[in-house]
């Protein structure tokens, strides 16, 4: 880089709609917002190269409320001259770029000199209808001026194919939103029975031999839909679950799609309405094991590390109250850390999870019922019941 004035101009910035952005998965898109509101939801394949940290996004946001614009834009910018180098630096390797440091500090003097006022007037998004090959694609939460200014220093450097996401995140979620409420369904195939008998890992075995033809709302949500369906996993946020699901709906499904049975709540996550009516109302297949092989899978998946037992001693009491604390107070927590894991999964199957399913599931009617003793088995079987009940129509 030379001292050469900016050859780029800061008004017309070009901006991509979210709809263009997500239909192709060549452009490097990075998310400049804090780590606190990436963590919360983002766009698929973004990376995270934050312009403030969540404590200076929100001394900034105080500045803005309690001092004024320009105290938070004057604090910003110093905060930027310090950080600057390291934020291309960042962005560069993301995006396969190169760069030089030299003259960084001068120019960010020259594109924010105009003030908070100043900048917002210049500084416009020029909307496109195209979106090239490779390019890299800025945001902040609502495009304003975190991505435009960004942006700006970035084709000041000479990058090409620099564009902001056209109403940044913000923007986003009201497409994800849309997308989820206009989903048109292919016919659906629910996967339901009692705790225990790998209606998940047939679902994923189902998922590796025919590629895209599950959705996995379990895997989406971070949770096992229970109150032990956190052991082990990061449950997610509302506004990640509802991301995550409508980047698999964009990808499309095979004629029909096959799910795993759920109440509603995955764990906190809500099932979107129009996504639910079709899980409740699509054709059901039970899913079997013996109680020894339940009692694996669930020891399998539960007690696999350390922290999952501490979690589990943590959440046992729970189901001991609704057990009837008098009977079984401290019971669950005993057979786990004496060892008696068995006795313990076996309990809780007998006790709490088989009446509990078998009362909500009461009504449900079962096409078919497929043995998962063997998972491998159980989901070529599944795959071929399925092909067969398209080719009757």
């Amino acid at each position: 880089m030379t001292d050469q004035e900016p050859h780029t101009t800061l008004a017309g910035l070009p901006a991509v709609e979210p709809r263009m952005l997500l239909a192709r998965r060549d452009a490097t898109i990075v998310d400049l917002r804090t780590p606190a509101e990436f963590s919360d939801d983002h766009l698929p394949g973004a990376y995270n190269v934050p312009l403030f940290s969540n404590e200076e996004r929100a001394l900034i946001g105080t500045l803005y409320k309690c001092s004024s614009p320009d105290d938070a834009f004057a604090e910003g910018r110093r905060i930027v001259h310090e950080r600057i180098a390291e934020l291309v630096s960042d962005i560069a390797a993301f995006a396969h770029r190169d760069f030089s440091a030299q003259g960084f500090p001068e120019l960010v003097d020259r594109i924010t000199e105009r003030g908070i006022e100043g900048l917002s007037r210049e500084l416009q998004p020029l909307q496109v209808d195209r979106l090239p090959q490779g390019a890299l694609v800025v945001h902040c939460w609502r495009g304003g001026l975190r991505s435009a200014s960004v942006a700006a220093f970035l084709c000041a450097l000479g990058w090409e194919d620099v564009h902001i996401l056209y109403g940044g995140y913000k923007n986003y979620r009201t497409e994800v939103v849309r997308g989820l409420s206009e989903w048109d369904a292919p016919p659906a195939f629910v996967l339901r029975g009692l705790t225990g008998t790998g209606k998940t890992l047939v679902l994923r075995e189902l998922e590796r031999i025919r590629p895209g033809l599950t959705l996995d709302l379990e895997g989406a949500a971070g949770h096992r839909s229970s109150i032990l369906g956190m052991v082990g996993l990061e449950p997610v946020t509302q506004k990640r679950f509802e991301s995550v699901l409508a980047d698999r709906l964009r990808a499309g499904f095979p004629g029909r799609v096959v799910f795993e049975g759920e109440s509603r709540k995955v764990g906190d996550a809500v099932i979107p309405a129009g996504l639910w009516s079709v899980l409740d109302e699509g054709v059901n297949l039970e899913i079997t094991a013996s109680i020894p092989r339940r009692v694996q899978v669930l020891c399998e998946d539960y007690l696999s590390t350390d922290s999952s037992r501490e979690q589990l001693v943590k959440q046992l009491p729970y189901i001991e109250k609704r057990l009837g604390k008098h009977k079984y107070d401290g019971v669950l927590v005993g057979l786990l850390t004496s060892d008696r894991e068995e006795e313990l999964v076996e309990l809780l199957l007998e006790k709490y999870y088989d009446p509990l399913y078998l009362h909500s599931e009461k009504e449900r009617k079962y096409v078919a019922s497929f043995d998962s003793g063997d998972v491998g088995a159980c989901a070529a079987e599944l795959a071929d019941w399925i092909e067969a009940r398209d080719q009757r129509g």
